[in-house]
C-alpha cells in the first residue's frame, strides 16, 4: 500500500500527550502542509497562528472550557496549538479551513506525532478575551475560527481504529 494512503488510514485523533514540545523542524514541516492546503478558486482564504507557549495555550484552552460548560482542559495538554481560522467574505472559507486542518493532522501523524481537532474555534474568538487577541496578532475582524490544532508527542498506547460501518461506500454504475 502506498505510503501516503497508509497514513491518511492510520491516522487517529490523539487525546493524551507528554510535555515534551515537538522540534523545529516538525512543526515547520507540519505548518507548510497546511499552508498548502486546497483551497477553493486557489483564493488561499485560511489563516493560521501556531503557538507554543504554554500559558498562552492554557487561557485559550480555558476559554474553550468555559463555552463548552466545563473545568477540564479541552487541549489535553498538547504542548503545540494551531488555531486555524479563514476569512468569510470567501464563500468556501470553512472548507477551506477543513482542508487546512486535515493537513495539519495528517502531516503530524505521519512524522510519528499525535494530533486532534479540537472545536469552538469560532466562539473562542468571539468573545471579547478572544477578540483582544485576534487584535494583538493583527488578524481582520473577517477571519472566523475554524479550528484548534493540538499536536504533540504521543503518551501511551496508539488508539486501533473502530469498525467503519457496513454503507460507509456506495459504488453506482
Amino acid at each position: 500500500m502506498n505510503n501516503v494512503i497508509k497514513n491518511l488510514i492510520e491516522r487517529r485523533s490523539i487525546r493524551n500527550f507528554t510535555n515534551e514540545q515537538i522540534s523545529k523542524d516538525d512543526l515547520n514541516n507540519i505548518v507548510k502542509a497546511g499552508e498548502y492546503a486546497p483551497s477553493g478558486m486557489g483564493k488561499q482564504s485560511p489563516k493560521m497562528v501556531v503557538i507554543q507557549n504554554k500559558e498562552l495555550i492554557e487561557k485559550i484552552a480555558n476559554i474553550n472550557a468555559q463555552i463548552m460548560g466545563r473545568d477540564t482542559n479541552p487541549f489535553y495538554g498538547a504542548p503545540t496549538l494551531i488555531i486555524v481560522f479563514a476569512d468569510k467574505t470567501v464563500g468556501t472559507y470553512i472548507e477551506d479551513g477543513s482542508l487546512v486542518m486535515g493537513n495539519l493532522l495528517n502531516a503530524a501523524h505521519s512524522l510519528g506525532l499525535g494530533g486532534c481537532w479540537i472545536h469552538r474555534a469560532k466562539e473562542t474568538f468571539e468573545t471579547p478575551e478572544g477578540k483582544e487577541l485576534l487584535k494583538k496578532w493583527g488578524i481582520e475582524e473577517n477571519y472566523v475560527g475554524i479550528g484548534n490544532c493540538i499536536i504533540g508527542h504521543i503518551n501511551g498506547e496508539y488508539p486501533v481504529a473502530k469498525p467503519r460501518k457496513e454503507d460507509y461506500i456506495k459504488f453506482v454504475e
